[in-house]
């Protein structure tokens, strides 16, 4: 299914005197109003391959209707989210969920669409048909190194995927840990996974990076191999110059302070980009932006400020990515919200003061630092984002288009209401 452009214009045009309105009280905040739009047209997050369907939790799940059955389907569904907002312009694999049958084909369907394709996953958290030996107590960090040589093989398969179709990284999560003291010897399973993940690093192409993404609990619960950014950042450092700490905002133990977290590895330029989400109590994987606004404008306040102060380009430098799992939402009004959340957090930073901002600290305000930031935060950049999407030829309101023109209902009677997306 693809949004017919009429439908946009039509939409558009029914919203465009309360939007011009609205645009007009903001243009009255602030200067910048201009260059923070060319910046939000240029900037573009990842959509995940397996967000597209319904996920679920250990104890079940509630399968959804019209999910995408296929690669195919999958690509169809992220060229309606970026129709809808111009801002979902890449789709990232998982696997072997999303294996090509025809690399070409895939690359022009995608390409049909505007989208190009971002980080490759690869899973040594599950065991797949056919697989000869089992994850079951590890992947990278196994004792066995029959094992080991059986995920460092399932990598490198991973980036030739990636290759064909012209990604330019390979996003490593691990599974790997323990769940009772005494169960692995740490100094061993750091080693182990140390010296596969150099094998993998090796087999790299000279244009890629290798993400090394952290978590600090489950599915182990008392151990995990790469459980923190400290643990990523010591293994980015040891592989090399093309190996980065990848942030997912929900893998951190409770009330972690993430925005020093990013800015820290910005400073050390090893910061791979996120995986964006929300959380109330672990790794939630919810709507990005509904649980803690604040926080996710002040992560991209030191992202702003990081960034522009080693010269790099927002919209390139970094990978941004979605990493959330639907498990009560229709999956792609979902992720049209999480979009949203985060092109408003990124519109807030970028109205920082940032001079102001700098003599407050020099003085030690601390009262008007706060309320230069809260200035930033409390600004409605609404307007600003709908009019980015609307000299995209986007929709000025891209999920209530969604429902206006029933796109569900149309993937229902496409592809049925009993579907369940690959891979889950």
């Amino acid at each position: 299914m693809r949004i017919a452009a009429n439908h946009i214009a039509q939409h558009n045009e029914s919203l465009q005197a309360k939007h011009r309105a609205r645009l007009h009280a903001v243009l009255q905040e602030t200067d910048q109003a201009e260059a923070i739009i060319q910046k939000l047209m240029a900037f573009n997050v990842a959509i995940p391959s397996w967000a597209l369907g319904t996920g679920g939790t250990r104890f079940g799940r509630f399968a959804g209707a019209g999910e995408p059955r296929n690669l195919e389907e999958k690509i169809e569904d992220v060229g309606l989210l970026h129709a809808l907002n111009n801002s979902s312009g890449s789709i990232s694999l998982h696997i072997p969920w999303d294996i090509p049958k025809d690399y070409t084909a895939i690359r022009e369907l995608a390409g049909s669409f505007g989208l190009s394709f971002d980080a490759v996953n690869s899973n040594t958290f599950q065991d797949q048909p056919g697989q000869p030996l089992s994850y079951k107590f590890g992947s990278l960090q196994h004792v066995n190194k029959a094992v080991r040589e059986q995920a460092i093989a399932h990598n490198i398969d991973v980036i030739q995927h990636g290759d064909a179709l012209g990604s330019k990284a390979l996003t490593v999560w691990l599974a790997d840990g323990s769940s009772f003291p005494g169960q692995l010897n740490f100094r061993n399973a750091f080693e182990n996974t140390l010296e596969s993940l150099e094998v993998i690093y090796k087999a790299l192409p000279s244009d890629w990076k290798m993400f090394v993404e952290y978590k600090a609990f489950e599915p182990n619960f008392y151990s995990m191999t790469v459980g923190d950014w400290g643990q990523s950042l010591l293994y980015a450092n040891k592989l090399g110059p093309q190996a980065y700490t990848l942030v997912d905002l929900g893998h951190h133990l409770p009330n972690a302070n993430i925005e020093q977290i990013v800015s820290l590895l910005l400073m050390e330029g090893k910061l791979a980009g996120f995986h964006f989400n929300d959380s109330k109590y672990g790794d939630d994987d919810l709507t990005v932006g509904s649980i803690n606004p604040y926080q996710l404008f002040l992560i991209f306040k030191e992202l702003v400020e990081g960034m522009d102060a080693r010269g790099m380009n927002h919209a390139t430098d970094l990978g941004w990515m979605i990493d959330a799992s639907h498990n009560l939402k229709d999956p792609l009004e979902d992720l049209l919200q999480s979009v949203e959340a985060i092109m408003l957090a990124y519109a807030q930073a970028l109205l920082v003061d940032a001079a102001a901002l700098k003599v407050a600290q020099l003085n030690n305000d601390v009262t008007q630092a706060q309320e230069i930031l809260q200035q930033a935060y409390r600004t409605d950049v609404r307007p600003l984002v709908a009019e980015a999407r609307l000299r995209a030829g986007a929709a000025l309101q891209p999920l209530q288009l969604y429902r206006n023109v029933a796109v569900r209902k149309a993937l229902v009677d496409e592809r049925g209401s009993n579907t369940v997306a690959t891979g889950l």
